[in-house]
């Protein structure tokens, strides 16, 4: 993953919008200078050393390709020299994982995720014109995380809030309706990632025994947010908003969305306020980052499932960096594709959904 390692369209010296990089916080005293006393002190003496989500174990094989730093190691000149200019990119999208959802007193949760705001500011943004971030907020409180997002949703360069794709109640819940309402207010998608910790189980019929059933299995979860936030009408109430599925694959996409038009059919009179089927829902407000690709599939496989989700819209690329989601640079991204299609997947998909 190297700049000596460039991949076609690089070499072509075609632009591209990396839509995930990892800006990890390195550890929670780093935090403290954006905290108050109180809160410094009673992390201090209480042995809190921040949330206890471990999405990607240290030792994992897929968490950290073998010329990248482990996440938390890496800094602003390593993203500048490795993929702003190795990989030639316009501009990046941050995600920071630090899991606040998993903090059971509210009130740190907010003051961690308000500190985890402010050092992407100084340290990331306003040092590096070209990186965009994505929001931390507190989600398992609605109402602290919209405080959050109306404090600093109006820095230009916060382009989405992010949440972990696990979570205590779905997000179509109206529960969370001050999230949205908020980040539409500011412009901001909402970024559903993989991960989180909510202290429920990961999957519905229990906890998993090992790593590889959790980690492949986290797509039902994403499977069920989407479902959720259609079924639930959050795209009525809320016609602006946006939503990006952060780390999810995307082929399995098809077959929800043949399912759930099917069933709804038939049961339309439980959801009176869709009036349109599920998928044009699907296809309108959502969209998917490239890495991780299953499998990975061919372009000939790329174009059959491209087909089947009636829209070149919905892939944005994204290198997932520093996760092991392919060997080589060359193939995070299919050199045979169409060139009108490259170059929507490469830059104007997501040039469109975060209206850069």
């Amino acid at each position: 993953m190297e700049s000596r390692d460039a991949p076609h369209f690089v070499q072509a010296g075609v632009r591209a919008i990396d839509c995930d990089i990892h800006n990890e916080v390195p550890n929670l005293q780093v935090l403290f200078p954006y905290m108050s006393d109180f809160w410094t002190d009673y992390c201090s003496t209480s042995g809190f050393r921040g949330p206890d989500a471990n999405d990607y174990p240290r030792e994992a094989p897929i968490t950290s390709h073998p010329d990248a730093p482990y996440p938390s190691e890496i800094n602003l000149e390593h993203v500048r020299e490795h993929l702003l200019k190795g990989w030639n990119l316009e501009y990046g999208i941050l995600n920071c994982a630090y899991r606040v959802q998993s903090i059971h007193n509210p009130d740190l949760a907010a003051a961690i995720a308000k500190a985890v705001n402010d050092w992407q500011i100084e340290h990331w943004l306003d040092q590096e014109p070209r990186l965009r971030a994505s929001l931390v907020i507190p989600s398992q409180i609605p109402d602290l995380a919209a405080k959050e997002i109306e404090r600093v949703g109006e820095h230009p360069g916060f382009v989405q809030v992010v949440m972990p794709v696990r979570s205590r109640t779905p997000y179509g819940n109206r529960i969370y309706y001050p999230i949205y309402e908020a980040a539409v207010r500011h412009n901001l998608a909402i970024g559903i990632q993989y991960g989180g910790a909510p202290g429920s189980q990961p999957s519905a019929t229990g906890w998993p025994s090992t790593f590889l059933e959790e980690y492949s299995g986290m797509t039902q979860v994403f499977q069920a947010q989407v479902i959720s936030l259609v079924a639930e009408g959050v795209f009525n109430q809320f016609p602006d908003l946006r939503v990006v599925l952060i780390e999810s694959g995307f082929t399995w996409l098809p077959a929800v969305m043949w399912r759930i038009d099917k069933e709804w059919r038939g049961l339309r009179n439980n959801t009176p306020w869709l009036k349109r089927p599920p998928s044009e829902y699907m296809r309108k407000h959502i969209r998917f980052t490239l890495q991780p690709i299953d499998s990975p599939p061919t372009p000939e496989q790329l174009l059959q499932i491209i087909g089947q989700l009636e829209s070149d819209e919905m892939l944005m690329f994204s290198t997932d960096y520093p996760h092991w989601q392919f060997n080589t640079s060359k193939e995070a991204f299919p050199e045979e594709l169409p060139g009108s299609l490259a170059r929507k997947i490469l830059h104007e998909n997501a040039s469109a959904f975060y209206q850069l």
